[in-house]
């Protein structure tokens, strides 16, 4: 069981057990997470689960599909450790993996 760290633009920090398999989007919405909204609930049709990868993790979860950079697009603060983290599945590689999160997130009239 993977440990996730998410950081908010505050300095607050929430570490927080997941599941090998499970999406880093559904750790968030299960453990309450502010700011993942994720308005689509996982279709990558929206920005609303925009975070920011640490560089140290990027290789443990791959690269985005062609799919995700086309709606990250439309996503504020893009930078090479942006995800969309319903894309992003958890294996115990990513055990300590640090998420930023945005201190908004664009919403695409959903």
């Amino acid at each position: 069981m993977p440990t996730v760290v998410f950081m908010f633009s505050d300095g607050r920090r929430t570490a927080v057990q997941a599941r090998e398999g499970m999406s880093l989007m559904e750790v968030a919405l299960r453990n309450l997470i502010d700011g993942v909204e994720a308005k689509c609930r996982g279709n990558c049709a929206c920005v609303t689960c925009h975070v920011h990868v640490d560089p140290r993790w990027r290789s443990a979860i791959g690269a985005p599909s062609a799919m995700e950079e086309s709606m990250l697009d439309f996503a504020e603060g893009v930078d090479e450790g942006s995800r969309l983290a319903c894309q992003v599945r958890l294996t115990n590689a990513c055990e300590g993996m640090v998420v930023s999160v945005p201190g908004q997130q664009r919403t695409l009239g959903l």
